[in-house]
């Protein structure tokens, strides 16, 4: 079984949950994804099952997008919701002064990734550190915020911003950092991934859907192809002694534009992520099954 699964991950489940259960329903150790969500999260989380895990470091540079309630004059350790408060009042956001705290977060930027994240520092995860109370210094880091937007209140009141950004972006940062920007602080009340990349999370599954497909034994009709992670590109079609050459790690010499491709038999299976240069084909990244 192989191929990418989108999922729509339910508040509660972490990343690796999810990861767990779908080795048993698809009946594979074989399981990558390419960007956690924390368990207060919720929306699109992008698997790869099978062959299609070589795929993965193809998308971590993703942009992401994501809806974000923001909730003003709380701080927190955790710089979400669910951690313990640290600072509380009740001085009022308008929705001018929101937007004038956003102007200065478009754009690249600079985050100091927080204690509760999962970078590791001489060895040690930093949550672990910070849940023994524990604190170390952070490099800060360069992070792209392309999109950054109040689309209004929430269901709680809260500001909904509509963020799409780089990778490695900390969306409870950023709540944080509005919120000291505020002058009264702030902090990430709920968030949902609605993209990655090329895919959007209405074309996900629930883990019940996914459940109930796996026991109809109808699991791998929801699997995409690899080529999905890639539209952009064009598809070039070998013939079957291309396709003997390229299976045993060769080049072939090939009448085609420069740039990259997509490389498929021709009875239509994908072989990999090519590279044309100065009529020579090369896999730089293989898919077909050994």
């Amino acid at each position: 079984m192989n191929g990418i699964l989108l999922v729509d991950k339910p508040q509660g489940w972490t990343s690796f949950d999810v990861a767990a259960k779908l080795k048993g329903l698809c009946h594979t150790r074989r399981i990558g994804h390419s960007g956690t969500l924390d368990p207060m999260a919720t929306g699109l989380l992008v698997m790869f099952i099978g062959r299609a895990t070589r795929a993965v470091s193809y998308a971590e540079n993703h942009e992401k997008r994501y809806l974000a309630s923001l909730r003003p004059g709380l701080v927190t350790d955790t710089q979400d919701n669910t951690g313990h408060v640290l600072k509380s009042c009740d001085a009022p956001v308008s929705p001018e002064q929101l937007e004038e705290a956003l102007c200065a977060f478009r754009g690249e930027i600079w985050q100091i990734p927080p204690m509760y994240s999962a970078i590791q520092v001489n060895g040690q995860r930093l949550y672990n550190i910070a849940r023994r109370g524990g604190e170390v210094e952070r490099a800060p880091r360069s992070v792209t915020i392309h999109r950054l937007d109040c689309l209004g209140t929430d269901e709680n009141g809260d500001y909904l911003l509509d963020v799409r950004c780089s990778k490695g972006t900390y969306i409870r940062t950023l709540c944080h950092d509005i919120g000291a920007a505020l002058g009264c602080g702030a902090c990430l009340s709920a968030l949902r991934r609605v993209e990655a990349g090329a895919f959007h999370v209405n074309d996900a599954h629930t883990m019940d859907e996914l459940i109930a497909t796996a026991d109809a034994g109808r699991i791998e009709q929801l699997l995409l192809g690899v080529e999905t992670m890639f539209p952009g590109l064009r598809h070039l079609h070998v013939d079957a002694e291309g396709e003997r050459r390229l299976r045993c790690g060769n080049s072939i010499s090939i009448d085609e534009p420069e740039g990259d491709c997509l490389a498929y038999s021709t009875q239509g299976e994908l072989l990999g992520l090519g590279h044309m240069e100065d009529g020579v084909l090369q896999l730089v990244k293989s898919f077909y099954e050994v």
